[in-house]
């Protein structure tokens, strides 16, 4: 059997081409385009492989997965969508090979405006030396980031989007959004200097009497150029936009002339340079004194000619005189210096090479001077109106760097065609690399060839006004400099055309893949697939560009663009390699991540030496749409580098956390919440996660957990269904932490799993938050609190600290709160938990106006006023603000309402077990209750004798041991004194229950005295009873503790101090 040879190319692209949707979502189902369709009713007949028949719909066959690939074809993309669109064409087999796909494109991309127009003047400037620097750091730059290039897009298929589409998926959304639309703006402002280089060869060059706006002296003649290159840059920039909006495949089929254009002009040069040696071209060069001048309006270099044997002053004598008069008055450095005329190109074998070898730097103004004696006049007050040759602008390497780069660039090239590829993973690292060892030769014999051949004050002539107004390069071509003049002209058209062909699919590209909300309007265009909307915008971009109108401060702001979209390619491709992902298996071999870490450093060094503020600004402008990527965008997963970088140091991070557990400086509420969903699997008490968020702060861990009674098997769609839910409340809530549903055979189980389970290493809960069950009394179903006695047990066990919400559907939602106050009752010290917790709230918005008051309560023998100055220091030293305030609570009689609530919850309870239990589990639960009641005082003693190891009691054993008899005496007297007064029913009552429910009635009444009017109320949770005989009483007295109040916390510490006094 024999595959197609597209197989090996497609292969790799199984996980990127065939198993997304294009949005960014895989379909996990179906790892095929349109497989469910095709598949439809196709069944699997035979025999041998019946074992794995049921399991055919979604793992096919081998032989059908190899038939699917064999026949996969990569659709072209691109412009050839719009061609294909507009000619009805069918899909076309790629077969584009290396030379024709990747190596012209990217050879016709990088040689361009800067070569024809810059280059000389970069050499005279810069000297051979610092010249073959800036090329050699440019250069290596894009190699290095051409074997970055060449690793990615050789590890699976690469579509249309080029450079944007390898970023994204390597270093996900945020970093792909920013990086693509700096590539997107990049391309843009080179759309605007190809257009101001080729306004620049019309007007300069070409035809400059078509200036509109022309100096009437020499000064104003950098303003009207300005101008100029203003109003035709606006009309060509239109002209083109025309021209792409009604035919791109126009474009398309030119890109041959424009290359045989830029390859010919090539060579033009280089013929002219060997020329140079047996006949260097005429192009003589007037000196004045060692002052170079400008050859515009005069015709002979000399002051003086004889004719007819009389001696005339010719036109250069009218440029420095005040009249034609051999008398005239002459400005002063003209009468001192003698005029001289030297050769511009005086040819290869010349030897000016060893003049030029060294840089020329000034300022602008400086005038062009060949190093060689003259006499200075005493007032050069006068020269800037003299028509000499001068610096346009201030010039230095830094500047140099950030003008050239732009002439490297277009390396991508071939990459964004890697859908017209007939083998994109061998064409790409091929074609690429040598384009730019090609250009980088070109470039650097350009260097070297420009010094040796051409005069150092001619290739410091920007303009060539020194011979006629001349293109310096073009000087040196052959047969006429009107072969670069025109092979540049059409270059640049080509190449600006070819700009703003790209930028907007670009941009569509980016706009459809839906990281960027505000950009999805660009994603639309003309029914073909036109990008009008990205054209238009991409037009505004590039005339802005138009309008700074100098091609010297245009070029250094896309050099920041391209310069940050390397950087991140270089960054991708070093990242993937020390990940060793298992899908980083890239063709390309010759790749290591020293070679990417060194392209992008070189990058980054590049962008703060062509200029730091561009640099700067370019950081900012993607640091900004990469947090509004990540703050507004859609949520994509494209298994991106980063994503395993997140993954490797949280793996580290863990392993870390699990050395020791956290200080009790760096400990705060890691939470488990636990919520309740209703039939329809949505939240009960959505609350619960507003105020988790108002306490967390985005700060620390947060779990939010839910059980579904079942079995997994048969409730898989249900618990996804319910996290979905649970994950869209917690995002309306703007509570940011992970969803964990468990699937148990009872809620009681599943709670249980939760608690001991969730969370990951060192990133454990350490607190658990739930709300009160509110209908316990009304449900007739006992489970719902007995589960929730359950779980109190269960986090104290654990040690975990507990957070019960009473009325939460009332707690605040996004409100701000007015100013009131948060009340902390703090009756015995567990670890600190109850003064944390409202100061975080205090740091959310919603509290933020709440002061803290803290109430802590004081027997008859205490000292009120000592207890509130030790607790105010105590406060003072925790670095808490906080009003304090001491409540006494003195010894009473039992009131006989307590009597009456105990025997009502007593006679509850008795009601509820006979409605469940049989007649002879009647007998044995009335023996139980007899039992328990004549062993209460025993258990009480015990009690006694039992002191918390972890809890610390605000009262001291002493004074605990004391009130302990004193209670017990006091209940033995009032037993005498109220004998004849106690109902017959109020004898059985257990002495335990009615003592607790008496505290729980006293404690109500001073809390809600005090603290009705709270916003919130944080009290101390008592523990439940260790007999389980006693769990529903246990509600009843919790029910009576908070009973009138709105808001309350219930805290129970985990057993460990939260808060310290050391800093």
């Amino acid at each position: 059997m024999s595959f197609s040879p597209l197989f090996l190319s497609c292969s790799v692209a199984l996980s990127i081409c065939l198993s997304d949707t294009g949005d960014g979502n895989p379909r996990e189902s179906s790892p095929f385009i349109n497989n469910a369709d095709d598949d439809k009713g196709t069944l699997y007949d035979g025999k041998n492989m019946a074992l794995f028949e049921e399991e055919m719909d979604s793992n096919p066959m081998v032989s059908s997965l190899l038939n699917k690939l064999a026949n996969y074809t990569n659709l072209t993309q691109g412009v050839r969508e719009h061609e294909e669109a507009d000619e009805d064409e069918g899909a076309k087999n790629p077969q584009m090979g290396t030379f024709i796909g990747v190596y012209l494109p990217c050879l016709q991309n990088i040689l361009g405006v800067i070569l024809f127009l810059r280059m000389t003047w970069i050499v005279g400037t810069a000297g051979i030396l610092e010249s073959f620097i800036i090329v050699s750091m440019c250069c290596s730059c894009t190699m290095l980031t051409a074997i970055s290039m060449s690793a990615i897009a050789t590890n699976g298929v690469v579509p249309a989007g080029g450079s944007y589409y390898m970023i994204s998926r390597s270093l996900g959304p945020e970093f792909g959004g920013a990086v693509g639309l700096c590539f997107y703006l990049g391309t843009t402002f080179a759309g605007a200097m190809y257009i101001l280089g080729t306004i620049e060869i019309l007007l300069t060059y070409i035809v400059p009497s078509a200036a509109i706006f022309k100096a009437e002296e020499k000064a104003q003649e950098a303003d009207a150029l300005l101008n100029n290159m203003r109003v035709y840059g606006t009309c060509c920039l239109t002209l083109m936009a025309l021209v792409v909006f009604v035919g791109v495949k126009y474009v398309n089929k030119l890109a041959l002339v424009f290359l045989a254009c830029v390859v010919l002009s090539i060579l033009a040069i280089y013929a002219g340079v060997i020329k140079t040696i047996f006949e260097p071209p005429i192009f003589p060069v007037c000196l004045l004194g060692n002052r170079t001048l400008q050859n515009h309006g005069f015709d002979k270099c000399m002051k003086t000619e004889i004719i007819d044997n009389v001696t005339v002053t010719t036109k250069l004598w009218s440029l420095f005189c005040k009249g034609p008069e051999l008398n005239a008055s002459c400005n002063e450095y003209f009468t001192l210096n003698n005029v001289t005329e030297i050769q511009g190109i005086p040819g290869l074998t010349s030897g000016v090479i060893s003049e030029n070898m060294w840089g020329s730097y000034g300022p602008a103004g400086m005038l062009v001077e060949k190093a060689m004696p003259s006499v200075p006049a005493s007032d050069a007050s006068q020269d800037k109106h003299m028509p000499y040759v001068v610096n346009d602008i201030t010039a230095f390497f830094t500047l140099l760097v950030g003008i050239y780069f732009p002439s490297v660039t277009g390396i991508m090239a071939g990459s964004n065609r890697s859908g017209d590829l007939r083998d994109a993973q061998r064409s790409i690292p091929i074609g690429t690399i040598l384009a730019i060892a090609t250009t980088t030769i070109i470039y650097l014999s350009c260097v070297v060839m420009f010094g040796a051949c051409i005069e150092g004050v001619l290739l410091r002539d920007k303009f060539g006004d020194s011979v006629k107004g001349n293109l310096v390069i073009g000087t040196l071509s052959w047969p006429s400099p009107w072969v670069i003049v025109i092979g540049s002209f059409f270059s640049c058209c080509g190449a600006g055309l070819q700009s703003l062909t790209g930028a907007p699919r670009l941009l569509q590209a980016i706009a459809r893949d839906g990281i960027v909300p505000f950009l999805e309007v660009f994603g639309h265009g003309k029914a073909n697939g036109e990008p009008t909307w990205a054209l238009l915008l991409t037009a505004v971009i590039c005339e802005s560009g138009i309008l700074i109108a100098s091609l010297d401060a245009v070029a250094p702001i896309l050099s920041m663009f391209f310069l940050m979209c390397y950087l991140f390619v270089n960054l991708a491709c070093a990242l993937q390699t020390l990940l060793r992902t298992p899908n980083w298996r890239p063709r390309f071999k010759y790749y290591h991540w020293t070679l990417s870490f060194l392209g992008m450093s070189l990058c980054l060094a590049l962008m703060f030496i062509s200029s730091w503020y561009y640099a700067l600004v370019a950081m900012l402008i993607a640091g900004c749409i990469y947090k509004y990527i990540e703050y507004r965008g859609a949520e994509k997963e494209w298994g991106d580098g980063i994503r395993g970088l997140s993954l490797n140091a949280a793996r580290y991070a863990l392993i870390r956390l699990e050395e020791a557990p956290p200080h009790t400086k760096n400990w705060r509420p890691q939470l488990l919440v636990l919520l309740n969903l209703d039939s329809e699997l949505s939240v009960k008490h959505p609350r619960l996660l507003s105020f988790t968020t108002q306490l967390k702060a985005g700060k620390g861990l947060t779990i939010v957990g839910s059980v579904l009674e079942g079995t997994f098997l048969s409730r898989e769609s249900d618990a996804k269904r319910a996290e979905q839910s649970i994950k869209s409340a917690m995002a309306s809530e703007k509570t940011k932490g992970f969803c964990h549903v468990v699937v148990s055979s009872n809620l009681r189980d599943g709670f249980s799993h939760l608690i001991q389970s969730a969370g990951l290493g060192g990133m454990k809960h350490n607190s658990v938050l739930m709300a009160w069950p509110t209908n316990w009394k009304q449900s007739s179903d006992p489970q719902s609190w007995k589960n929730f006695i359950e779980t109190i047990r269960e986090t104290t066990a654990a040690h975990q600290a507990l957070l019960v919400a009473k009325n939460v559907d009332s707690f605040p939602h996004q409100e701000r709160l007015a100013e009131g106050t948060i009340d902390v009752w703090w009756i015995v010290h567990d670890g600190g938990l109850l003064m944390l917790l409202p100061f975080l709230l205090q740091q959310h918005k919603v509290w933020r106006k709440c002061k803290m008051r803290i109430f802590t309560v004081a027997q008859l023998d205490d000292n009120s006023i000592q207890m509130k100055k030790d607790l105010q220091m105590f406060l003072y030293h925790l670095r808490l603000n906080a009003e304090v305030e001491v409540v006494e609570m003195h010894d009473s009689d039992i009131s006989a309402f307590t009597y009456e609530k105990t025997l009502v919850m007593e006679q509850r309870s008795q009601m509820l077990k006979q409605m469940q239990l049989s007649r002879t589990e009647r007998e044995r639960e009335a023996q139980l209750i007899h039992d328990r009641n004549t062993a209460s005082h025993a258990a009480l003693n015990d009690k006694a004798d039992v002191s918390p190891e972890r809890v610390h009691m605000t009262w001291t054993k002493d004074k605990f041991c004391t009130e302990r008899n004193r209670n017990r005496d006091h209940s033995a007297n009032m037993a005498v004194r109220d004998l004849f007064s106690m109902k017959p029913e109020w004898e059985s009552l257990n002495q335990s229950n009615v003592r607790c429910m008496h505290t729980a009635i006293k404690l109500n009444e001073v809390v809600a005295n005090k603290s009705q009017g709270a916003h919130l109320v944080l009290l101390n949770m008592p523990g439940p009873p260790k007999n389980r005989g006693g769990d529903e009483n246990y509600m009843e007295f919790l029910e009576v503790l908070m009973e009138g109040l709105n808001r309350v916390l219930l805290v129970r510490g985990g057993g460990r101090e939260v808060i310290t006094i050391y800093s």
